[in-house]
């Protein structure tokens, strides 16, 4: 029987080309989306869960981490290596895929403004007695719509995909810099 046995590495010397920082920083990408993907599953879980009402905490840590994760993935980076709304549409998802995207990012910056509370809203009046004389004051709040299934398989779906584009993206650079490195 033969063994195929990769010999370890004696040194390992850090790269600091373009190309090694656009890869650096698609394999940033790619572990957000990762976190993204992770994230949908237990929320997944947590949402099929028999128990009668699924735990709010565990729901908006996982879907904070996961919108976060996300739109990290489309931010601005120096070498312009973030991903952008075309990579969405070439997921080749059906339906409305972009106009999700923009909601996630719209949902980042909600989740993500220190001056909000991604929760409920607030809001205080003042009750009045049949004369019209202020006799209380009320604070009143709406929560934020729950979490859904649909909205959390829609979200892993894009991620999924998206996915596969940064680790083509990923096996181009590793071969481009390999070969820029040799002899």
């Amino acid at each position: 029987m033969t063994q195929d046995v990769t010999p370890t590495p004696a040194v390992l010397r850090r790269l600091d080309s373009t190309a090694a920082i656009a890869m650096a920083d698609l394999a940033a990408s790619f572990e957000d989306l990762q976190t993204t993907l992770r994230c949908c599953e237990r929320l997944l879980s947590e949402l099929a869960s028999d128990e009668a009402e699924p735990d709010d905490l565990n729901l908006e840590a996982f879907w904070t981490t996961a919108v976060l994760s996300y739109a990290r993935c489309f931010s601005h980076r120096e070498g312009g290596t973030n991903l952008k709304p075309d990579d969405v549409t070439a997921t080749g998802l059906a339906g409305d895929v972009l106009g999700w995207h923009q909601v996630l990012l719209r949902l980042r910056d909600h989740y993500a403004d220190p001056a909000v509370n991604p929760r409920e809203t607030f809001s205080v009046g003042v009750s009045q007695d049949a004369y019209g004389k202020a006799n209380g004051v009320a604070v009143t709040s709406a929560k934020q719509p729950a979490l859904d299934d649909l909205t959390v398989r829609q979200t892993g779906a894009i991620a999924f995909e998206l996915t596969r584009i940064v680790d083509r993206r990923i096996a181009e650079l590793e071969y481009e810099l390999l070969e820029s490195t040799r002899p």
